[in-house]
This record gives structure tokens, C-alpha cells and sequence, in this order.
């Protein structure tokens, strides 16, 4: 196990990429406050639902409805007997689930501070982000990993249990998420997964009825602001591609651009070939199927971004989210070897 453990370390170090001058944040004052909502919500008395429910809801006001609502999907209501019987076969059908994952998530010491210096950035690189609450839940596995809410952001715990999680292997979950997305159901994937959230609410993307290219640069901005913010972290966490499609990507970034322009479908407005580039998958279509990713075109749109920027290294994180892709592409004047 040690033996394994070292190796991942290795990849993970040799796949990171940190930014020459990361600024210094830890003077920056960051008092966030850890919720324990997984812990809370199965701990409640089942022989006293509606008590139980009742205490709940005042202790955790800011996340309570959240989640009653649209992860368990019930009224919330404690005295409502809906709610309380959905609340008990939650409860007895994800039980062996939530204790699997407490050996994980017991101290999440460390988990906090990667968290709480991810902020730091935020707050440095946009002086007038406001943090909420984290709550930590576990909800039914097709409930998101990471969700930003009115007061704060939330992360199930159900999605980061390990790609070797016993529950990711049934055929049932294997369906909903095949080998190449669970194997990203890491704990290592929290804090990149949070920071792209968040990014992406400060900053909606608007891009979804653009052209290919216009939608790859500006889905390229967000890899981009998660490099600032995580400076240290691997590129493949941020991607989600492993190491050695990123260093496949690198090796042959001049040939998928050409093929790219050649394909004749950076303007394209047709969802089918956009998804193709910029969708979830194994490998893209007519490129490499052994070591291709899948969402291709976001890595060529980070390239491109990063490229604009060395070019206009004056420009803010903030101004540069308000730089159509349009712009970025004549400035940058990307022509990769």
C-alpha cells in the first residue's frame, strides 16, 4: 500500500505545474466555517424522526431545505410523514455507504486547509468574493460532488470515496458513471472540483450558443483561473485527464490544432460536433483513441487563454473574464508547433 501510495505522490508531483510567482495569500484573513452535515444527518434518531428532523432544521438552517429538497426531494417539513419516511429509507439504504466513507473523512484537517488557501486566492484575485459556509454531506450517488448554494457551497462526500469504492463498481453505478468519470471520484479531486464551482458562479458561462472555438476559449478561462487559484496542484486534477493523455495533449498540441482547423469546425454551431470536442467521453472522436480525452477542445481553449495572457500580462483574472473569445483569439495568435 505505502509502495502504491509513493507512486501516485510521484505522478501527482511530476503532473503539477506551479505558477513562476504565485503571490503570497497567507496574511489574507479566511475564517470559513466546516459543516458536518453527513455526520449530523445520520446520527438522527429513527424511533423519533419528527424530534429529530425538528433539531436538524435549527441547527442547520442555511442547508437543511437544500437538501431535503433537491437531494432527497421531500418537503423537509418534520412533521410531514413524507418527508420522515423518505428520510428512513434514505437512511437504511446508504447506512453501509456512510460508514464505508467515515474511515476517509473522519479528519479532514488537511481537507480544510487545502480549502481554506483555495479561498485565500479567491479573495486575493477577486477582492469582493464573499465565502460561505462548506457543508460536507452524503447524498444518493447521483447527487452533485460539488453545488454552490445561496449560502455557501456543498460537497457529497458520496462522490470522492475512491475509484475503487466497492458501490462504483455495481452495474447500476458503472452505468451512471463509467470508468473514465469514476476514476475521478478521488478526495484528491474536492478542492479542484470546488474551485471550478465557484468559479463558475462568479463568472456564468454565457457561451453555449457561440461556435466551437468561442465556447473551447471561454470553458478555457475556468482552467485557467483554476491554475491561479491552485498553483500547485496537478494539471490532471484539474483537467480530470490523466497523466498520460496531458502529456500526449502536450506532445501533440501543434497536430490536434491542425486537425482542429482542418476538420473545418471551429465555427460550427452544431451541438453534435461540439460535443464531441467539448462533452465528457473516453477519447475524441478522429483523434487518438488510446490517448486522446474526451473535452479536448477545453485544454486547446486553456492553451489559447494562457497564450493571450503572456501576451497581455497586465490584464486582471476579473478583466479577463470579461474578454470575449473573440478578442482572445486575434491577440493571442496561437500557432502551436
Amino acid at each position: 500500500m505505502r509502495l502504491i501510495l509513493a507512486s501516485i505522490a510521484l505522478l501527482l508531483i511530476s503532473s503539477c505545474k506551479q505558477q513562476p510567482q504565485a503571490p503570497a495569500v497567507d496574511h489574507i484573513p479566511m475564517d470559513l466555517s466546516f459543516q458536518r452535515f453527513d455526520q449530523t444527518f445520520f446520527a438522527l434518531d429513527t424511533q423519533q424522526l419528527e424530534k429529530s428532523l425538528a433539531h436538524l432544521e435549527k441547527q442547520s438552517p442555511g442547508f437543511y431545505y437544500d437538501f431535503m429538497s433537491y437531494i432527497l426531494g421531500s418537503s423537509g417539513n418534520p412533521a410531514d410523514t413524507n418527508t420522515q419516511r423518505t428520510t428512513a429509507i434514505f437512511l437504511q439504504q446508504y447506512r453501509l455507504v456512510y460508514d464505508s466513507l467515515q474511515s476517509s473523512f473522519e479528519n479532514i484537517d488537511n481537507l480544510k486547509k487545502q480549502i481554506k488557501k483555495a479561498h485565500q486566492y479567491l479573495s486575493y484575485y477577486f477582492p469582493a468574493f464573499r465565502p460561505g459556509p462548506i457543508w460536507f454531506y452524503m447524498g444518493p450517488f447521483d447527487a452533485p460532488g460539488v453545488a454552490v448554494l445561496q449560502q455557501g457551497v456543498a460537497i457529497g462526500l458520496q462522490q470522492y470515496a475512491g475509484c475503487n469504492f466497492f458501490a462504483y463498481q455495481t452495474p447500476e453505478l458503472q452505468g451512471l458513471y463509467p470508468t473514465y468519470l469514476s476514476r475521478r471520484f478521488e478526495p484528491s479531486y474536492i478542492v479542484p472540483t470546488l474551485v471550478k464551482a465557484i468559479t463558475a458562479d462568479l463568472f456564468p458561462d454565457q457561451s453555449n450558443d457561440k461556435t466551437l472555438i468561442e465556447q473551447m476559449i471561454e470553458k478555457g478561462k475556468y482552467w485557467y483561473l483554476s491554475r491561479l487559484i491552485l498553483p500547485t496542484t496537478a494539471d490532471s486534477l484539474i483537467t480530470g485527464f490523466t497523466t498520460a493523455q496531458l502529456e500526449w495533449c502536450k506532445e501533440n498540441e501543434g497536430l490536434i490544432w491542425t486537425y482542429l482547423i482542418r476538420s473545418d469546425e471551429l465555427q460550427t454551431l452544431n451541438p453534435v460536433f461540439i460535443q464531441n470536442y467539448l462533452g465528457e467521453a473516453p477519447f475524441t472522436q478522429g483523434l487518438s483513441q488510446e490517448y486522446s480525452p474526451g473535452n479536448i477542445g477545453q485544454w486547446v481553449g486553456w492553451r489559447i487563454v494562457e497564450t493571450y495572457v503572456k501576451k497581455n500580462n497586465d490584464i486582471t483574472p476579473a478583466q479577463l473574464m470579461q474578454r470575449s473569445a473573440t478578442e482572445i483569439l486575434e491577440k493571442a495568435k496561437y500557432k502551436p508547433r
